[in-house]
């Protein structure tokens, strides 16, 4: 155990007692996947009535904030003056909750870039298909390139943008290396990138279980990033000053329960090689 009181082991988790599991199989998941299923519902519903998917987005964030009450997870942001109107949003990813936190978190309309593979799961790829998120195919260079150019379309119409640059959730809660997509569509497009840390997520639903664990979570919004120093050339130097940035965020306002600040052990490739 650190200083502050924080698991040393990252992934580490204690035993939930029977009557936690039993709350949560028979309580909280069957309560989540219900609310998932009839939110969708109304999101698909509402897609045949609107183009600009306001109405979608603000059914998602019922979701979200739902989601988050069924997990018995109070939220925290800090940081809201550092929110600007157009952005790449980045964060790190631990959990499947990361997606409601951040849409119950942010207080305007944004598009998602995620994995092609998302679209083929119900409801969830529906609405992405149908509320208008940004595919990218991480197996094809050139599919990689086109969902990139869509999103440096969707910025320059005045839309944000959010990017989990890892990709994908962490399995032992160690920040995984970012891709240089973020990086890539901020230099392009010219707008700045935007720092977030999420903490608490990892520990309320670790990947590979369906067991709730309810505590806080807590989204924290670091200073903006100002890509118009770099270069198409110096994606990669940008990409490693992001990382650092939400690793700092981590460790300055991990608290007492949260995984170690050995999160934010430096990885020796920081900077993956695909988008």
């Amino acid at each position: 155990m650190s200083s502050a009181g924080m698991s040393s082991t990252p992934g580490e988790q204690p035993a939930l007692s029977l009557t936690s599991r039993l709350t949560s199989n028979l309580a909280r998941g069957p309560l989540f996947f219900l609310f998932t299923g009839v939110f969708g519902c109304m999101s698909l519903a509402a897609s045949c009535l609107e183009k600009d998917g306001r109405l979608q987005h603000n059914i998602a964030r019922q979701w979200a904030r739902t989601s988050l009450r069924i997990a018995g997870a109070p939220v925290t942001v800090i940081g809201r003056e550092n929110l600007l109107p157009v952005a790449v949003y980045t964060s790190n990813h631990t959990s499947f909750m990361d997606t409601p936190l951040v849409f119950s978190s942010l207080p305007f309309q944004f598009r998602i870039l995620a994995k092609q593979s998302l679209w083929k799961w119900p409801f969830i790829g529906w609405h992405l298909q149908r509320s208008g998120q940004i595919p990218v195919d991480e197996e094809s260079g050139s599919g990689s390139i086109a969902g990139l150019n869509r999103a440096i379309r969707v910025l320059k119409s005045g839309m944000p943008l959010f990017i989990f640059p890892e990709g994908g959730r962490t399995k032992d809660g160690q920040m995984r290396s970012f891709m240089r997509g973020p990086a890539y569509i901020s230099i392009r497009a010219r707008v700045p990138l935007v720092p977030i840390a999420l903490i608490g997520t990892f520990e309320l639903l670790p990947i590979h279980t369906h067991h709730f664990r309810p505590r806080p979570v807590k989204l924290v919004i670091g200073k903006p990033i100002d890509p118009s120093g770099y270069s198409i050339r110096q994606a990669d130097e940008l990409t490693a000053r992001l990382r650092d940035e939400i690793l700092h965020l981590y460790a300055s306002h991990a608290a007492p329960g949260d995984l170690s600040p050995s999160l934010a052990a430096p990885s020796v490739d920081v900077v993956r090689e695909d988008v």
